[in-house]
């Protein structure tokens, strides 16, 4: 069961979990708190924490009512409802929450607003992406005093006091287990520092323990993709970590707001769930599998309680109302001409769902990105302001700049940052008609709420991307909730990818491993028989076999292995490629000039660069032609070297040629998911590294993938009736 498996906090294969925003292993030790984890979470999570317990303490305060969650109020509605609330408990009313909404955005040419003023409105200003805090240092050096009281290594200070904020170290003396905010953490490190500071006023039943792993585990869940939880394996991954009354720690937590509680109706839909004794009277997990009665009867006892964070609950639920409110609101259009004059039958198609509708979908593989493209240019030509926006640099700079809709294109990253793309107008939305978002299964469920949530009321909104890849480094499964529940529009690109390696992942997708003839050598398998022949391999095609047969240079091939750790993990694999192509001593923190890196700004982005220097102000690192100082606390979280990555990493990015690293340990990771993904991401050449014999054949025709527990689809299906598809 997916969601046991997840909330017991196991790290999974990594061809299905999310990893950490740098691209490191969750911390897997058991030893104490004096043992320092592997942190491995970008800073630029860390102000959303912040944010997210300021709005507990909030919503804790109010404590007048069920919680409103899959209430689906919003805007004006939602402020009279606090307001209704805070009268009744007798505390003053903010004077803006009874402020009259704002009015509708002003007319365009290209949309009708009075069309768009009659359906649902929506908050005029989108929100910002999150950007990272540096903790104050008094703070730092106070949290370092707790640390070292609890024999905890005080190299976590900065990064203790920037997950829990200036209180800090008020808070680690009141429960040590707040020592789980930090990314990495294990219970058993928590349970060390813990039993330091409080002696024998600690143990396994102590209620600040128990809560502290609710939190934790719906975490480490979210770094698999989750965004809930069934709260039966929260039960029971709790009693795995030997607290005596895991029903009693649920309650507690949802009561105390750390989690909140959802139940799931016959509809697929959910709702707020009654109340925490619910838990007590789940029935089994078959029975629980769907509801009784329809969506506007009472929820069904037996239907399956799911816990879930704050953030991901208030993230699925914006996205859900945002493209609600997109499909609403859209304008059809007549785009016949520009259809007519479509590069090919897919594109054509493309462009007349885009001009009746306001969210469409778009599926195909590498070749299939140029039907967007069309889009985007024949919608411009209309005078449509449009704009294409790609999950990652590498993404971009393969569009090209012989095409207008793609040499202009900007990141999802840039766009929300507003340093690329047209920025944002008075209302604080997006300058724009039309956005296409390219390698759309990469979009987590936060970053697509604030991408919708910057989209006026008529936008239109085409998400594309290749249905087959690795999901999203986040929380959520935003594409793939989209597809299933089929409330709008789907296009399926019938343009294929070209040449053998098209051929052979295109079987892949359909879970068959296929021979392909490659006359070219587009394909090469090398057999291994151990970690070390595969490394040593690995090398010499890099650095010898694939340059001599391809024209190419060393730094154009991508080397790609299941995960960081092992005998033949990135770590193994980078630096024996550093000792072959940029041996040095490693004087700048453990890199040189010259080497390849692979730097993440922030969680499930990925920039590839080299580094340059390093001085006081940190490692100076090139990525794409732009310059980067990466501050020198934040290079071991931030920076790997980067001749090899994961497939995770490697997802929305291709390469000239592929080497894919599959040794004998990496079966347990392997997917079909995973080996499209890793074999999908070389343009010319692509050799198999092969180590792990029938592993290779079962993973692609057994385990198509590992289900994420999410709730965007059912409160889609809600809002939104199932959608006719282009004839």
């Amino acid at each position: 069961m997916a969601d046991a498996a997840a909330a017991e906090g196991a790290t999974p294969p990594e061809g299905e979990a999310a990893e950490d925003g740098t691209g490191a292993d969750a911390a897997t030790g058991t030893g104490t708190a004096g043992e320092a984890p592997e942190l491995s979470e970008a800073q630029a999570e860390l102000a959303a924490q912040r944010e997210l317990r300021e709005r507990i303490e909030q919503r804790k305060a109010q404590k007048a009512g069920p919680i409103a969650a899959g209430a689906k109020l919003s805007g004006q509605a939602a402020d009279l409802l606090a307001a209704v609330r805070a009268m009744e408990s007798g505390e003053p009313v903010d004077p803006a929450l009874l402020r009259p909404a704002a009015p509708a955005p002003s007319p365009s040419p290209d949309r009708d607003r009075a069309t768009a003023a009659a359906q649902p409105q929506r908050p005029p200003a989108g929100p910002r992406p999150v950007e990272a805090r540096s903790a104050a240092p008094e703070t730092v050096s106070a949290v370092r005093a707790v640390l070292v009281a609890g024999g905890a290594p005080e190299t976590l200070a900065g990064q203790v006091a920037e997950a829990l904020g200036e209180q800090a170290p008020a808070l680690l003396r009141e429960n040590p287990w707040q020592l789980l905010a930090v990314p990495g953490m294990r219970p058993e490190q928590a349970d060390g520092f813990a039993r330091a500071l409080l002696g024998s006023d600690c143990g396994p039943g102590d209620g600040r323990r128990a809560t502290a792993l609710v939190g934790w585990l719906l975490e480490r869940a979210a770094l698999q993709g989750h965004t809930a939880l069934e709260a039966s394996a929260v039960v029971s991954a709790l009693a795995g970590h030997s607290v005596p009354d895991p029903e009693g720690a649920v309650r507690h937590a949802v009561e105390e707001s750390v989690v909140l509680e959802f139940q799931e109706g016959v509809d697929g839909t959910m709702s707020s769930a009654a109340s925490a004794e619910s838990l007590e009277s789940e029935e089994s997990e078959e029975a629980a599998e769907r509801g009784a009665g329809d969506g506007g009867e009472p929820v069904a006892e037996s239907a399956p309680v799911l816990l879930g964070l704050d953030r991901y609950a208030l993230a699925e639920e914006s996205l859900a109302d945002g493209l609600a409110r997109l499909v609403k609101t859209a304008v059809p259009a007549s785009w016949e001409e520009a259809a007519a004059g479509a590069p090919s039958p897919s594109a054509a198609e493309l462009i007349r769902a885009v001009a009746g509708h306001g969210l469409v979908l778009h599926s195909g593989g590498e070749a299939a990105r140029a039907e967007p493209l069309a889009l985007a240019g024949a919608a411009r030509a209309l005078g449509v302001r449009a704009v294409v926006a790609v999950h990652s640099e590498n993404g971009r700079d393969r569009l090209g700049a012989d095409d207008a809709a793609g040499s202009d294109a900007v990141t999802v990253a840039g766009l929300l940052a507003g340093a690329e793309g047209p920025g944002r107008d008075t209302e604080g939305l997006f300058a724009l008609d039309l956005l296409v978002v390219l390698d759309a299964p990469q979009l987590d469920v936060e970053t697509a709420a604030m991408l919708v949530e910057s989209l006026a009321d008529g936008g239109r909104l085409v998400l594309s991307g290749d249905p087959g890849v690795l999901g999203s480094a986040g929380a959520g499964r935003v594409f793939a909730d989209l597809l299933a529940a089929g409330v709008c529009p789907r296009i399926s690109s019938r343009t294929p990818d070209p040449g053998p390696i098209g051929e052979l992942v295109s079987g892949i997708g359909i879970g068959e491993l296929n021979q392909v003839a490659a006359p070219g050598k587009e394909v090469v398998i090398v057999p291994v028989r151990d970690a070390g022949e595969a490394v040593h391999r690995t090398v010499q095609l890099v650095a010898e076999s694939v340059p001599r047969a391809f024209g190419t240079e060393a730094g154009q091939t991508q080397v790609i292995t299941v995960g960081h750790g092992g005998s033949a993990g990135t770590r193994a694999l980078n630096a024996a490629l550093k000792e072959r192509l940029n041996p040095g001593p490693g004087r700048f923190g453990g890199f040189d000039p010259g080497d390849r890196v692979a730097y993440v700004p922030s969680p499930g982005r990925t920039l590839q660069g080299a580094v340059v220097s390093a001085d006081a102000e940190g490692l100076r690192l090139e990525c794409g032609g732009t310059a980067v100082v990466v501050p020198r606390d934040r290079v071991e979280h931030a920076v790997r070297h980067g001749w090899a990555l994961t497939a995770h990493q490697a997802a929305g990015m291709r390469w000239p040629a592929v080497v894919v690293v599959l040794p004998g340990d990496a079966a347990p990771g392997l997917s079909r998911p995973w080996v499209y993904t890793a074999f999908s991401r070389g343009d010319r050449h692509l050799s198999v590294v092969h180590g792990v014999d029938q592993a290779l054949q079962r993973a692609v025709s057994d385990i198509p993938s590992q289900d994420r527990t999410t709730r965007l689809r059912g409160q889609l299906e809600t809002l939104l009736a199932p959608a006719s598809q282009p004839g």
